[in-house]
């Protein structure tokens, strides 16, 4: 009997481990896919072989006072590989269609300079949900980057130099992205979502503030003002409201965006303003005498 009882506590130790480490790590239910059709003129405009390129004068909040600066956001559409989520090199069935939104801020804090860039890969029809979105930061104190997967989870990998936000890897359930709200607005701003809801901020927001990664509270609203859609989101808890101006008409260019937060009682305000918006394939343009297209963004 005595062998058999140690087999049996065994066989019941090795059943409870395995249980709970699977537990750990188990996916989410396959979320329902949302179908989000594209605007009727959308193929006409992003199918050209061209990538939209809109430069921003802007003024950045950082460190209680506000900081002059530049912001370029680049739109394209390019066929994506969902499995590796990078770039498809050749065509290939397994390809989906996303627009890709880079969106860069320059800008100089006393003496060194701050350089930031989010790349947010949205499908083009299908779930609404992002399919991957990193963020970099780059300033004289150090480098900072977060990459987020979406997979049976979203997967984060967040690298910093601080010790508070050293090397980690997180699961979260998939709550809406403030970053993926720039794309569906320009692929249908229909499709953007209204009302109270839990967001996961900007990943620019969340790294440069030291904020936990996770979904807050918040409330999204959209409002139409003359030529122009003003689409706001607010975080209560955080004390902070970003609002995206817009135009009604297709292509629904971006005309500018606020972000406000309060801390310590002082409200400040970042915010961009367009300057000019150009269609050109710039990835064919990196010679010298392309520097007066550049000229042209006001850069």
């Amino acid at each position: 009997m005595r062998p058999v009882y140690y087999l049996l506590v065994c066989l019941f130790f090795l059943f409870c481990n395995k249980a709970e480490n699977e537990n750990e790590f188990l996916p989410e239910k396959k979320e329902k896919t949302v179908s989000i059709p594209k605007h009727p003129k959308f193929n006409s405009y992003w199918n050209k072989g061209k990538a939209e390129i809109t430069s921003y004068a802007l003024t950045q909040s950082r460190y209680g006072e506000i900081h002059q600066g530049t912001a370029v956001h680049i739109f394209v559409t390019e066929q994506f590989l969902p499995k590796k989520q990078v770039k498809a090199d050749t065509q290939n069935k397994t390809n989906i269609s996303i627009l890709k939104l880079n969106s860069t801020k320059k800008f100089v804090t006393g003496i060194y300079p701050y350089s930031l860039m989010t790349s947010t890969f949205s499908p083009i029809v299908g779930s609404q949900k992002a399919i991957k979105i990193s963020f970099s930061s780059q300033e004289w104190c150090g480098n900072t980057f977060i990459q987020l997967n979406n997979r049976a989870q979203f997967e984060i990998d967040f690298r910093s130099y601080f010790e508070k936000n050293a090397d980690k890897k997180l699961l979260l359930n998939k709550n809406i992205l403030e970053n993926e709200l720039w794309n569906l607005l320009r692929i249908n701003p229909k499709k953007l979502p209204i009302g109270n809801m839990d967001i996961i901020p900007s990943f620019e927001f969340l790294a440069l503030n030291h904020q936990k990664i996770k979904a807050y509270k918040a409330k999204a609203t959209l409002k139409e003002d003359g030529d122009f859609m003003m689409y706001s989101v607010d975080y209560p808890t955080l004390k902070r409201e970003v609002t995206i101006k817009a135009t009604k008409e297709f292509p629904f260019i971006i005309e500018s965006w606020t972000e406000t937060t309060t801390k310590n009682g002082k409200k400040l305000t970042t915010k961009a303003t367009r300057i000019k918006t150009i269609l050109t394939a710039y990835w064919n343009k990196n010679g010298v005498t392309d520097t007066e297209e550049r000229k042209s963004l006001g850069m």
